[in-house]
């Protein structure tokens, strides 16, 4: 029953597969943030009072993982570990918040909160249980009303669409609900003596589970978003990521094919080809 929920048969090689995978992110994930530590290093020892440097666009690209299906002890939805997860308290341990009191002016160092951006078709429900309560993981889940394979579970922030939802409604809602997060005041920017504190970025690092099995042609999806569609939600995406200043790691979601496999394959394509693209374009690379 375990194996048919998750979807795969039991063998060596997936096990393989599965931790790869997970390691894959956590990888990443590290990878990112200690670049991101290096090049914040460097700019505390250099001079220049230029303040429009771009040291936080340290992303982190894994053609695999996604995994959002995965709960504490049972896996479900061809997803076995959610490598997110995983990753994500392993940046939280490694890399713990430490707030700088003597000073409510100074900057903080290290990771205070994380955000999980998922817009798979299917909401990320092992990953809103997993974080249930947790207030150093936010999870954002973007998704279709009626493709709930299991027990709805509750995110930090849902967001449902209904089948058949076309580019001009997606994008509008993703827009409008990325701008209402950034807005959000997750934080009270005064000190018990009601002193004006520094702001602090409401994230410091953020996951994009960057499902294309909202394109029209998915099998398994019921949205009916095009191409451009999907460029442009990975646009979306890129532009908030920035605007947060946060680093950010990519992982693949779902995807499902019909009988042509063209169109899934360039949209899985497409989210890594644009997030080269983006960065090129401040003369940064993955």
């Amino acid at each position: 029953a375990e194996n048919r929920n998750i979807g795969f048969p039991w063998t060596l090689q997936h096990v393989n597969r599965t931790l790869s995978s997970t390691g894959g992110t956590v990888a990443a994930a590290c990878d990112a943030y200690e670049e991101y530590i290096r090049r914040c290093n460097t700019l505390e020892l250099d001079d220049s009072d230029d303040q429009t440097d771009n040291a936080h666009l340290c992303w982190s690209a894994h053609i695999a993982g996604g995994t959002h299906h995965a709960f504490r002890d049972y896996g479900e939805g061809f997803c076995i570990f959610s490598d997110i997860a995983v990753a994500a308290n392993v940046l939280l341990q490694k890399f713990p918040h430490q707030s700088s009191t003597a000073d409510p002016t100074t900057k903080s160092k290290g990771i205070r909160r994380i955000l999980i951006i998922d817009l798979d078709v299917h909401q990320g429900n092992g990953n809103a249980a997993l974080f249930q309560g947790n207030d150093k993981v936010q999870t954002f889940s973007v998704h279709c009303r009626s493709n709930y394979f299991s027990k709805k579970e509750h995110s930090d922030l849902d967001i449902e669409l209904p089948a058949g939802c076309t580019d001009d409604t997606y994008l509008t809602t993703l827009k409008h609900w990325l701008r209402r997060i950034e807005e959000h005041p997750f934080d009270d920017d005064s000190d018990q003596q009601g002193k004006k504190c520094q702001r602090q970025k409401p994230f410091d690092f953020i996951f994009y589970q960057a499902g294309v099995d909202i394109h029209k042609d998915d099998r398994l999806g019921r949205l009916s978003i095009s191409q451009e569609g999907i460029s442009k939600r990975n646009h979306l995406v890129f532009d908030f990521a920035d605007r947060m200043r946060a680093p950010l790691v990519i992982c693949m979601g779902g995807g499902y094919p019909k009988d042509d496999w063209a169109p899934i394959l360039t949209a899985h394509a497409g989210v890594y080809i644009e997030a080269h693209q983006y960065l090129s374009s401040f003369g940064r690379d993955l």
